[in-house]
């Protein structure tokens, strides 16, 4: 395809605007893709608002969206596996292939790797078309949407975090916060055999999401004391805890709710870069702690697990916007978060 698309651009904190740009055209060992769906993600929240997240700043105009599914309009040069029609879900991070890291597996730590949707490394993909390394892009068996497809990346990071921490039937975790990436740890949890899982967050919208996709129990903070039922808990605590909500209040909570010997997993990004963990109380448990950064070598899981029905995550969107309306996805994703579970911005 070519021609002109639109693309919806981040100019400065809460500044988006509609910008004309060539359809680009994929080069050796690429795809085109027509995009159909992409998922609006904290971090594109965080950038809108703050113009920062961790430690990357808005330092130009960006477009944002990194949740991508969609159907190939174009094949690159000594591209194979793939046909025109196809759908696809994209990885949307692409590494060296070079590195330490790459070479150990490891490649979503690569120091050169070029992330959609990132300060200095790439655009995002909202907009009408997008060229992506064919290796980052997986086709979608028949019974799967797009909508799907967009839906693996936040389930990967859920799915990294728990096999990171070695989820094990027979455990008990809690996981704090059950925006989107909390209810892709819990989903993730349930398909690895964890019963017992209790929810925690201060909305009750998301908490009810919790219940109907695997919590055991949930509670809203505002009313009820997560760390006082941990102590209830044989142990006096979780097996595995997973922080997801990425804010002082849980970090801080998280190393408190763990099990002699347990596990604190990390999930949450925070626009802030500096947290603080009760180490008194870890180094009194000989607890373990896990830092999650994205996932890596997981689509093709994530797919077979979506596909199979062991994971139903087009169940937590909560919202659809058509692409001429992304502005007011963000903009509402924003301020409406007692009422959005997860938003996607739909091109079909």
């Amino acid at each position: 395809m070519e021609g002109k698309m639109k693309v919806c651009v981040l100019t400065g904190k809460q500044k988006l605007e509609w910008v004309e740009r060539d359809i680009p055209q994929p080069g050796k060992g690429e795809l085109q893709i027509k995009l159909e769906y992409v998922g609006v993600c904290g971090s594109d929240l965080h950038f809108y608002q703050e113009g920062q997240l961790a430690n990357w700043t808005l330092d130009g105009p960006l477009a944002l969206g990194h949740e991508p599914g969609g159907v190939v309009t174009g094949i690159g040069e000594g591209v194979e596996g793939f046909a025109v029609g196809d759908k696809v879900s994209i990885e949307p991070a692409v590494p060296c292939g070079q590195c330490e890291d790459c070479r150990k597996g490891n490649y979503n730590l690569c120091k050169n790797i070029k992330m959609l949707a990132i300060p200095g490394e790439r655009d995002g993909v909202n907009a009408e078309y997008c060229t992506h390394d064919a290796n980052m892009c997986y086709k979608l068996p028949d019974n799967m949407t797009t909508l799907e497809g967009a839906m693996i990346e936040p389930l990967a990071v859920g799915m990294h975090a728990t096999e990171l921490s070695d989820a094990r039937i027979g455990e008990t975790a809690i996981v704090l916060g059950s925006g989107c990436i909390g209810l892709c740890t819990v989903m993730s949890l349930k398909a690895r055999g964890v019963s017992e899982i209790y929810v925690a967050d201060v909305m009750d919208k998301r908490l009810e999401k919790a219940l109907e996709v695997g919590a055991t129990r949930v509670f809203n903070s505002t009313r009820e004391s997560i760390e006082e039922f941990a102590k209830t808990l044989p142990g006096g605590g979780a097996d595995q805890v997973y922080e997801c909500a990425g804010n002082r209040i849980t970090t801080l909570q998280s190393c408190r709710l763990i099990k002699r010997a347990g596990k604190v997993t990390l999930v949450g990004v925070s626009p802030e870069p500096v947290l603080e963990l009760d180490v008194a109380t870890l180094n009194a448990m000989e607890g373990v702690v896990y830092s999650v950064y994205r996932y890596r070598n997981l689509w093709p899981k994530a797919i077979s697990a979506v596909s199979s029905g062991a994971i139903p995550v087009k169940d937590i969107v909560s919202h659809e916007f058509d692409f001429k309306d992304c502005i007011e996805a963000i903009d509402y994703s924003l301020n409406h978060k007692d009422e959005v579970i997860k938003a996607v911005v739909k091109f079909v």
